[in-house]
C-alpha cells in the first residue's frame, strides 16, 4: 500500500491536465525550510527551489504573514487604479536593481515580452520604421510565448510553431565579434542573460558584457539583460549586472522577486522609459496587482533583515569547493560552472537527467539544464551543512 496516495495523485493528474510536461514521480505536499514532503510522508533536500524560485525556503512566517494580511485586506483591483503595495513594492525594486521605472507582469515569459515591444517602440518613436530587429544568443532561454519563444535560441523549442515574430538573428553567447558580425542599421536591441541558465549555466565573461554595452552606446542599440532566472541575489548581488559594473538599458525579472507568488517585471532606465510605451501600448489586467506587490515588497525587505546576499557570498564558495572535489573525484563529471547559489555541473557519457531521477528517489531536488548538466539552484538560505547533505545524496546517485 506504500506510495497510494502518491499514485493516486498522479493518476488524477494525467487523466485532467494537458500532458506537456513529463513530471517526475513526486508529488509535493508541504515545505519547511530548505526541505519538501511529499503526500506519503517522505522527506525532500530541495536544491531545485522551484527552479530557482523559493529564496527564502519555505514556511518563513513573515513572508506568511504579510501575504495573509493583504489577503484579508485586497486581493485584486486591476491597473486602472493605485495601490499600496504597488507604490511600496515598485520603490524597492527600482532602487535595488539600480534602473528607474519598473512594469509588473504574471510571470518572467511576460517580462520578456514587454522588453522586446519597449525596445521596439524606442526604435519606431526614432525613425518611423517597424522593419528593426533584435540580436539574442544561441542556447539561451527566455521563456514559451510567441515573442519570447522567438529570442529563445534553441531550435528545437521553435520549429512547431514557426512561423515567430520575424527580426531576430541570434549570435554566439561570449563571442562579441559573432554578436558584432549581426549588426546592421536595423538593430534596436541585443538580449541575453548575464548567466545562462536553461543553456548550461553559462556565466558571461566581463570583456563580452563590456563590450556589449561599448557597441550599443556607440550605435544607440538597447541592451536588455534577462535576469529571471540568475538575478535576485542568487549569484551574490542584488542583478548580476551589478557584479560586472555594466548596467542594462532594460532588464527583467521574476522567479525570485516573489517567492512563490507568480509576479514578474521588466524595469527600464531613464533614456528608455521617457522615450519608448505610454499609455495604450501596453498592460495587463493582474500584473502587479496588490497580493503579488506585497510579495515582492515583503522578499525585499526579508532580503535585507536575514541579509541573504552576504549568506550567499559566505556559502557559495563552500558550495563550489564541494562542487570541484566531485569533479576531481569522477571522471563522467567534466566542470564544474557557474555563479553563487547557481551552478551547474557538466556530465559527459551519461545522461544528466538519469542521475536528476535517481537523486529524487534518495530524497534530493535537483534539475538538470541543457547540454547534459546537473543544475543546483538552492534556496538562498542553505547553510554548510544542507550543502554536505545534498553532497552525500547527489553522490548515492552517481
Amino acid at each position: 500500500m506504500e506510495n497510494m496516495k502518491s499514485t493516486e495523485y498522479m493518476e488524477r493528474t494525467e487523466q485532467y491536465v494537458l500532458h506537456t510536461y513529463n513530471r517526475f514521480s513526486a508529488v509535493f505536499e508541504s515545505g519547511e525550510g530548505v526541505w519538501l514532503t511529499d503526500v506519503d510522508g517522505k522527506k525532500y533536500l530541495d536544491f531545485g527551489a522551484g527552479i530557482a524560485v523559493f529564496a527564502l525556503g519555505y514556511g518563513n512566517k513573515a513572508y506568511e504573514e504579510a501575504l495573509n494580511q493583504q489577503i484579508g485586506k485586497l486581493i485584486h483591483t486591476s491597473n486602472l487604479y493605485y495601490s499600496v503595495p504597488l507604490a511600496d513594492a515598485a520603490e524597492k525594486l527600482v532602487k535595488k536593481s539600480g534602473m528607474d521605472k519598473v512594469f509588473f507582469t504574471n510571470s518572467g515569459t511576460e517580462a520578456i515580452e514587454g522588453a522586446i515591444k519597449a525596445a521596439r517602440k524606442y526604435a519606431y518613436l526614432k525613425d518611423g520604421s517597424t522593419d528593426h530587429e533584435i540580436i539574442a544568443m544561441n542556447n539561451s532561454f527566455h521563456g514559451r510565448s510567441m515573442g519570447a519563444l522567438s529570442v529563445t535560441g534553441n531550435p528545437h523549442y521553435q520549429e512547431a510553431f514557426k512561423p515567430l515574430i520575424g527580426g531576430i538573428r541570434f549570435a554566439d553567447f561570449n563571442d562579441f565579434e559573432s554578436v558584432k558580425a549581426q549588426v546592421n542599421e536595423k538593430t534596436c536591441a541585443i538580449l541575453l542573460e548575464p548567466v545562462q541558465g536553461e543553456g548550461g549555466i553559462y556565466p558571461a565573461a566581463p570583456e563580452f558584457l563590456k563590450g556589449l554595452r561599448a557597441l550599443c552606446d556607440e550605435r544607440d542599440i538597447l541592451l536588455i539583460f534577462d535576469e529571471i532566472q540568475c538575478g535576485m541575489g542568487r549569484c551574490g548581488s542584488w542583478f548580476v549586472w551589478q557584479k560586472y559594473g555594466v548596467q542594462p538599458d532594460i532588464m527583467t525579472s521574476a522567479k525570485a522577486l516573489g517567492c512563490g507568488i507568480p509576479v514578474g517585471a521588466f524595469l527600464l532606465n531613464e533614456k528608455t522609459a521617457k522615450a519608448s510605451l505610454v499609455p495604450g501600448d501596453h498592460g495587463t489586467t493582474y500584473g502587479g496587482n496588490p497580493l503579488a506587490c506585497a510579495a515582492v515588497s515583503k522578499v525585499f525587505d526579508l532580503f535585507e533583515e536575514l541579509n541573504v546576499i552576504d549568506h550567499v557570498n559566505e556559502i557559495a564558495p563552500y558550495l563550489e569547493q564541494k562542487l570541484d572535489e566531485l569533479v576531481a573525484k569522477y571522471d563522467f563529471l567534466t566542470e564544474r560552472r557557474g555563479m553563487g547559489l547557481m551552478q551547474g555541473l557538466a556530465v559527459e557519457g551519461r545522461p544528466a537527467g538519469e542521475i536528476v531521477t535517481k537523486a529524487l528517489e534518495n530524497g534530493l531536488v535537483v534539475m538538470s539544464a541543457g547540454g547534459n548538466v546537473i543544475r543546483l539552484v538552492p534556496p538562498l538560505i542553505i547553510e554548510k551543512a544542507d550543502v554536505d547533505e545534498m553532497i552525500q545524496r547527489l553522490e548515492k546517485s552517481f
